[in-house]
């Protein structure tokens, strides 16, 4: 599996973004970025937390976005501050489920719900960001 060629960002706050390819193994590599990121700001209490909510919103856009790429991006919001996104080109926006104890999916959101701060979407004339806050727990 290729790794992430991650780049922090120049200007503004800092960040690591990286475009993946829309399948479902591009979660791993996601998963790297936040890792990456997180021990880069010595964040690591978040790695967890932030691993299994980048693999939700990645999921999310492999069987819900229309191209063949999608966007990840890990942001130091704050000093005890990561926003994890995921940016697709779908104009379809996320929907909170309430699963029966028999559905396979549908408890992605309300696990990201649980662990993140805050979360949403952000829309855009061409697709949508979904991103979860996580903050650090003194």
């Amino acid at each position: 599996m290729p790794q992430p060629n991650t780049r922090p960002r120049r200007t503004g706050h800092p960040g690591y973004t990286e475009t993946l390819p829309r399948q479902p193994e591009s979660a791993a590599l996601a998963r790297r970025l936040a890792r990456t990121a997180l021990t880069t700001w010595d964040l690591s209490h978040l790695t967890d937390d932030a691993a299994l909510v980048i693999s939700e919103l990645v999921a999310n856009a492999v069987q819900h976005a229309q191209r063949d790429s999608i966007r990840v991006t890990v942001e130091r919001a704050a000093s005890d501050t990561v926003r994890v996104s995921v940016t697709d080109f779908s104009g379809t926006l996320p929907e909170p489920r309430t699963p029966t104890a028999n559905d396979e999916n549908g408890r992605g959101l309300t696990l990201i719900a649980a662990l993140a701060t805050n979360w949403g979407t952000d829309e855009r004339r061409w697709g949508k960001v979904v991103w979860a806050e996580l903050e650090g727990r003194g």
